[in-house]
Order: structure tokens, then sequence, then C-alpha cells
């Protein structure tokens, strides 16, 4: 697979992808004759996971360390259970702060309605 279809598939820049690859967060990407970057299925899945890591707001130092445990291969499989695990508690506390702040912008939403339905 090219890059830009990877690229596609999982909504990173070519540019990001690129980043990963030179700071080691998926340096097993092999290359064609050309030189060129040939990716797998496998490889596209786990450029996919990174990206779902990043946009969850797993630091870059924190993926760099789980890369590093998936490269080591299956032995570190219950390490990095544990990182997911963890990371997973993280977006539901993050989820809970947001459902209050929601639950606060709504009330005072309403608030802001009642008082502009009584001005007409």
């Amino acid at each position: 697979m090219k890059i830009s279809e990877v690229a596609e598939r999982t909504g990173l820049s070519i540019p990001t992808i690129r980043f990963y690859e030179k700071s080691g967060l998926c340096p097993f990407i092999e290359r064609g004759p050309d030189g060129k970057r040939r990716f797998s299925t496998t490889d596209s899945d786990w450029l996919a996971l990174l990206a779902s890591l990043r946009a969850t707001g797993m630091p870059t130092a924190e993926m760099r360390a789980f890369a590093d445990l998936y490269a080591s291969g299956d032995s570190t499989v219950p390490e990095r259970r544990a990182a997911l695990l963890a990371h997973r508690q993280s977006l539901e506390d993050r989820q809970a702060e947001l459902d209050l702040c929601r639950t606060i912008l709504d009330q005072k939403l309403k608030k802001y309605d009642d008082i502009m339905k009584d001005q007409t």
C-alpha cells in the first residue's frame, strides 16, 4: 500500500506518517526496490491505532513507550494491555469531566433562552 493510501485510510497526513516513522513510532515500514515505503495492512492498522491514541490525548512519549513494547514482541502484551487500560481510564475520567461541563453549559443556555423569551 502506498503512503497516500495509508494516509486516506488512517486519517493521518503524509507528513505525520513520515514523522511517526522517523521518531520510532513505526520503524518497521518496509521499502521497495525504488526506496518508497510499502505499507502492509498491519502497518496501516498500527498507524490507525497511533492516530486514535494521539486523537485521544496520549502524549508522544507514551506512544513511543507503547511502540517500544510492541516492537519487543508478544512477551509485552500484558504491559501493552495495561497501558491501554490506563489510557482508557483517563478517557473515561475526561468524558465525565466533559459531561459535567456540558450540563453546566446547557443550564446556562436554558437560562439565557428564558431571559430572551421574557424580553419578547
